[in-house]
């Protein structure tokens, strides 16, 4: 049906265009002409022509444009593609910044990524006219949606403690939920493998869940456990998907994985659980960062969770439990050990866990210990296999997202590397089913209206890259390294990455999800 939608608005186009010509009438120079690239339109086959763009829209696709251009940039041997869509993504500071340049997001637009969603993981801000409310006075560089945070939410009305809220604060916390949806809001998500969220019933979840579902939002879920801290893997597939039946809404899973050494190999069995789910008619989709490695804190990868009761102070005053030593021990050994834990900043920046233990000449958990007494550094666990990504990454229901966060690479590399790694090198996807999934799949998913393909009516977001050098160059040790290998970036029909270089045009928008239902 899209296909032949497009068909349709593209010979209505063609049409206009020759009854102009035969009338003598030359239409107005379009503005940028994308002339002689491969242009995977996204949902459909590619070809080899050429895409104009007028103000921030497509206005014509085709095997050869007979227009006039204010600017015409040849993309031939280039990939033409939708502009890449990150749906979970952790910069939101980075889009608030009183700086102009840190605003651009340049991480993204260098790989480019033009649309992201902030508030991941139970963590945003549920005030949603201050969070979209910023791009109008600050500009941005990317399109960007948000989620209102469980964890948030729960924070504002319980605190830290490990209880379950009274019928005054659950109400309360299904108001604000209720106030975000209004006020643009996307859905809400949860981390509910993170403290204070985790101490979270599923019926309380869903009795907050279904005030978003009631608007049209999504459930976004960080599972309760991707390993075998908790209830394990797979009972947290099935809460997520159950949580967003009982609340009447689509789950987005994210960051799909099999992490630790206890779950390693599960891949098959939860692809069976989704798939199951969405044969029963249930809307349930996944995002994934092409990485073998996470990234989290010491304290979340190591600390259990009843040690994390009441917040900072309280887990400090029970750093010398021999009970608190023995689950620490058990959880570095889910993690691979010590030698699979490298902290990305701080004083210990870029050494593992095992060389920390080394210079300070004691065992891997009194220097973890030793470590979160000063500080609770981001670490990156190298805790997933191989296999399990590569049987994850196939299933048309998973898209690409980063994750992005300080301290690993994946805020530079992941879509660069899952091109480079997963499309070129170990042909895991092919390249329309990688542009499909960065970008069409993640916008259908969340109803992004106009985004997410390359047709007549469209938003202008493009990607040019060169299929031959686009890749990552971040790494563990140096993550901050820009992706190679793009050329041109639209944003809304206006060029910010030129010839391979930011132009610091600052044209991205914020996106309001437009609720259905009541309104507090």
């Amino acid at each position: 049906m899209a296909v032949r939608a497009r068909t349709g608005i593209l010979g209505v186009s063609r049409r206009i265009l020759a009854a102009l010509l035969l009338l003598g009438v030359a239409p107005a120079p379009v503005d940028v002409l994308i002339r002689g690239g491969t242009v995977y339109p996204g949902g459909g086959a590619p070809f080899t022509g050429d895409v104009a763009v007028r103000g921030d829209r497509i206005v014509a696709t085709g095997r050869r444009l007979t227009l006039s251009a204010r600017r015409t940039i040849d993309a031939t041997g280039m990939i033409v593609a939708p502009g890449f869509i990150d749906p979970h993504a952790h910069v939101g500071d980075m889009l608030a910044s009183p700086e102009a340049r840190t605003r651009l997001v340049l991480p993204f637009l260098m790989q480019g990524v033009t649309t992201t969603f902030i508030g991941n993981d139970g963590g945003g801000d549920p005030d949603m006219a201050k969070i979209l409310g910023s791009a109008a006075t600050r500009p941005v560089g990317i399109n960007y949606a948000a989620f209102a945070g469980f964890g948030a939410i729960r924070s504002q009305v319980i605190g830290t403690a490990r209880r379950a809220p009274t019928a005054a604060e659950l109400a309360r916390m299904q108001r604000i939920v209720a106030k975000a949806m209004c006020g643009g809001a996307i859905g809400l998500s949860t981390g509910l493998f993170y403290a204070p969220q985790s101490f979270a019933t599923t019926d309380e979840v869903v009795a907050v869940a279904r005030e978003a579902g009631k608007r049209g939002g999504w459930y976004d879920s960080h599972i309760r456990d991707e390993s075998s801290y908790t209830v394990g893997l797979s009972a947290a597939i099935d809460e997520a998907i159950a949580i967003g039946r009982q609340a009447g809404m689509p789950t987005h899973i994210s960051h799909i994985k099999a992490l630790g050494v206890d779950v390693h190999g599960q891949a098959p069995a939860i692809i069976a659980k989704v798939a199951a789910a969405r044969a029963r008619g249930q809307d349930v989709t996944a995002d994934q960062y092409p990485w073998s490695a996470s990234g989290t804190s010491l304290v979340a990868a190591l600390v259990p969770l009843w040690a994390q009761d009441g917040g900072r102070q309280a887990l400090l005053s029970r750093l010398g439990d021999a009970r608190l030593r023995t689950d620490m021990v058990e959880n570095l050994r889910k993690r691979g050990g010590a030698d699979r834990l490298l902290i990305t900043e701080g004083a210990e920046k870029d050494r593992t866990l095992a060389a920390v233990a080394a210079r300070m000449r004691i065992d891997p958990v009194a220097a973890a210990i030793a470590t979160i007494r000063v500080a609770d550094p981001a670490v990156a666990s190298f805790n997933q296999r191989e296999d399990d990504i590569a049987a994850f990454m196939r299933q048309p229901w998973v898209m690409t997202g980063s994750d992005a966060s300080p301290g690993h690479p994946r805020v530079y590399g992941s879509f660069a590397r899952k091109y480079a790694k997963y499309v070129r090198a170990d042909r895991v996807l092919t390249l329309r089913q990688f542009i499909d999934r960065s970008a069409t799949l993640a916008a259908d998913t969340f109803r992004l209206t106009g985004r997410g393909r390359i047709a007549p009516g469209r938003f202008a977001d493009i990607v040019v890259f060169d299929p031959k050098t686009y890749a990552a160059q971040a790494t563990y040790a140096d993550p901050t390294r820009p992706a190679i290998g793009v050329r041109t970036v639209l944003v809304n029909g206006r060029i910010a990455v030129d010839g391979g270089r930011a132009t610091g045009v600052a044209a991205g928008r914020a996106l309001l999800h437009r609720t259905g239902g009541s309104c507090p």
